[in-house]
């Protein structure tokens, strides 16, 4: 069994690694750190997870005691934070899977002005693997650190990245409005997301200034340097991202040429292109580890449209670590992982 660590696991990303972890065969939980709520029981922040973890508790984040009993860790703690402790368990021969922004950047300046802060282990950031499977697994599987994408990009990068790289569309010009469910925010107490303020509302938000914009561009820049407008939106909803993707077609492409780009995910579980004319809904892949995306093309502009979707907790972070994780150890790639959607 390979043990595993979670450091700051009293958010709902660390809920939902812990329900994977859970169902997969080849996993088990060794720690479980808050440092807000270290003492307490599983349970008592999360009651469903008591009929599986029984009275475990939350401890404080030591990574002396914790990585005695851990082979791979997940960092889900706030930038900066997560590169630091991170560091401290790669040092200790531990892997590290970070869900903060901490890894995501090749380019240590842009993640820096992008979020504000120093980065504290910037000579580790050379060793991570940009952890969006599909595009990297090789480099992931090689790699003792990886940074989990965010959820926003993955719904974005996963159709964009094949249309791009073979030519089906031009760099120029892409326009990307994504809506997101509340927990995109987190488990936080904030008036902004309670219930009076979101219901029977959407709203945009982080226009022109959100820090996902530089992450999409960093990893769409195959050939030349790319730039996005990317716009942002809260659902009324709890979970899932629904992205609707505009792009000016490269001269004479066609729907043929875009099925053939998307023809690199083919055979792919957690990346599925679903063709011309099939668009998805929310409800599809929720509380599944699936990116669906399908389009359609305006030929009196000659720009695709594509419609992107993924439960943001599950493909958009915890489903996508555990997919990082199976590369990492060598397992199949869709272990544990639910591909079936709630639909309901």
């Amino acid at each position: 069994m390979i043990r595993t660590a979670i450091i700051g696991a009293n958010g709902y990303t660390g809920f939902e690694l812990i329900k994977l972890i859970h169902a997969h065969p080849e996993l088990t939980l060794t720690a479980a750190a808050s440092r807000s709520h270290a003492g307490k029981e599983l349970r008592e922040l999360y009651p469903a997870l008591g009929f599986a973890y029984g009275n475990m508790k939350f401890c404080e984040p030591d990574v002396d005691r914790i990585a005695k009993n851990a082979d791979v860790v997940f960092t889900a703690l706030p930038h900066a934070a997560s590169a630091e402790i991170g560091g401290k368990f790669f040092d200790k021969g531990v892997k590290v899977i970070d869900l903060s922004a901490d890894f995501r950047y090749t380019d240590i300046d842009l993640y820096q002005k992008t979020y504000s802060v120093t980065h504290p282990r910037p000579e580790l950031n050379a060793k991570a693997a940009y952890g969006l499977c599909e595009i990297n697994r090789e480099k992931i599987a090689k790699s003792q650190i990886v940074g989990n994408p965010g959820c926003y990009t993955t719904c974005s990068i996963l159709p964009l990245y094949p249309l791009i790289k073979f030519g089906a569309i031009k760099s120029d010009g892409i326009i990307i409005d994504a809506a997101s469910g509340i927990t995109g925010a987190g488990r936080k107490a904030d008036e902004n997301y309670n219930y009076c303020e979101t219901a029977e509302n959407f709203k945009a938000y982080g226009v022109t200034t959100h820090r996902h914009t530089t992450e999409i561009e960093e990893q769409l820049s195959v050939s030349k340097r790319i730039s996005v407008n990317f716009t942002p939106h809260l659902l009324p909803v709890k979970r899932g991202i629904l992205a609707t993707i505009y792009a000016d077609l490269e001269n004479g492409a066609t729907a043929a040429d875009v099925d053939k780009a998307y023809s690199m995910y083919k055979g792919e579980k957690f990346a599925v292109a679903l063709g011309e004319g099939v668009l998805p809904e929310i409800k599809w892949v929720t509380s599944s580890n699936v990116c669906a995306f399908g389009y359609k093309i305006d030929k009196r502009t000659q720009k695709i449209i594509i419609v992107s979707a993924i439960d943001n907790l599950i493909k958009g972070a915890s489903g996508q670590a555990i997919q990082n994780l199976n590369i990492l150890f060598g397992f199949a790639e869709d272990k544990g992982l639910p591909i079936i959607g709630a639909h309901l």
